[in-house]
């Protein structure tokens, strides 16, 4: 079963980007995370609907990734 949460680093690396740009999509973005204690974390299903609804691009309505 692979409905397991996910920290700042494997979400990171599922999205292809630094857990520095994860932390700032949290407070700037309003990126889908849960916060357990310390610690962030994500489920995948929620921060892909997110992405999906254009939560992860750029101010001028670029993609994040496309060239």
């Amino acid at each position: 079963m692979e409905d397991r949460w996910l920290s700042v680093d494997e979400i990171g690396t599922y999205l292809g980007i630094k857990r520095d740009t994860v932390y700032k999509w949290i407070s700037d973005r309003s990126m889908p995370a849960h916060k357990i204690g310390r610690l962030w974390k994500f489920k995948k299903d929620e921060v892909d609907a997110w992405v999906r609804g254009g939560g992860a691009q750029e101010a001028d309505g670029a993609n994040v990734g496309k060239k």
